[in-house]
């Protein structure tokens, strides 16, 4: 006797959207600058060295990186300092910002959210998906969801067999 079951995709039946925030990862490599390394007894930026510093570095090995700029010691560091290294480095790299690697990562992945036109989106339901092997900042996630708000019909967080409401429109 043979039997035959018949088994229904709900799931590719719902009409859910996936979207993947790993699909907004920015290429290139990551590096942090950390001005502690100009810094006199890492407490005091000596401005005549720091400019002999600056003048001198080769600043081409940032080409294409994506740099932060901070600063990890506790000095006070004065906001020209990281404008020169800004300028030296904005030339060669492909992105630089103030701040550690998850400012950094903030930054990349908003600058590449703000490139989608997110009408594609409307009255859709979406799932965010939740998890993969990209890291994905939590910034990410909420900077999808304010984008989509105001389209989306509902959205929803996780994988669309499994997920967890975020927001539904009240038609």
């Amino acid at each position: 006797m043979e039997i035959q079951e018949n088994f229904i995709n709900k799931v590719a039946q719902s009409g859910l959207v996936t979207l993947d925030p790993a699909d907004f990862y920015p290429e290139g490599e990551r590096v942090i600058y950390d001005i502690k390394g100009n810094l006199f007894m890492e407490l005091i930026l000596k401005e005549k060295d720091f400019r002999e510093f600056v003048k001198g570095h080769d600043w081409s090995q940032y080409a294409g990186k994506n740099v932060g700029i901070t600063c990890t010691a506790d000095a006070i560091v004065p906001a020209w300092a990281y404008m020169l290294l800004a300028n030296r480095m904005a030339p060669f790299a492909k992105e630089v910002v103030f701040g550690n690697m998850d400012v950094l990562e903030t930054v990349l992945f908003e600058k590449e959210i703000s490139k989608v036109d997110f009408e594609q989106f409307r009255d859709q339901r979406i799932v965010l998906k939740g998890c993969g092997d990209t890291p994905v900042p939590t910034s990410a996630y909420v900077e999808l969801t304010k984008r989509l708000t105001p389209v989306a019909k509902s959205l929803m967080f996780g994988e669309p067999c499994s997920t967890v409401p975020i927001y539904k429109r009240k038609d």
